[in-house]
């Protein structure tokens, strides 16, 4: 029986590449483990708690040009 995991990735090489990136995301997605029901409810009340600082005007935004361009210098 021939190696599957090598026939499937010669088959997926002539789908459009539109079809490669579903095929590659859902392939990726279903090795990540899924959070704990309390990560969940916890990454939710951060969220919410984020919103409610941008809308009430208390969040330090930073724009993004001056966030990639600290980056860049980081990198440096």
């Amino acid at each position: 029986m021939p190696d599957l995991v090598a026939e499937l990735s010669e088959r997926a090489k002539v789908l459009p590449p539109e079809d490669r990136a579903r095929l590659a995301e859902a392939l990726l997605a279903s090795l990540e483990e899924s959070p704990s029901p309390e990560v969940d409810v916890a990454w939710d009340a951060e969220i919410k708690k984020r919103i409610a600082e941008v809308e009430a005007g208390t969040a330090r935004l930073v724009p993004a040009e001056e966030l990639f361009a600290r980056v860049r210098h980081s990198l440096r």
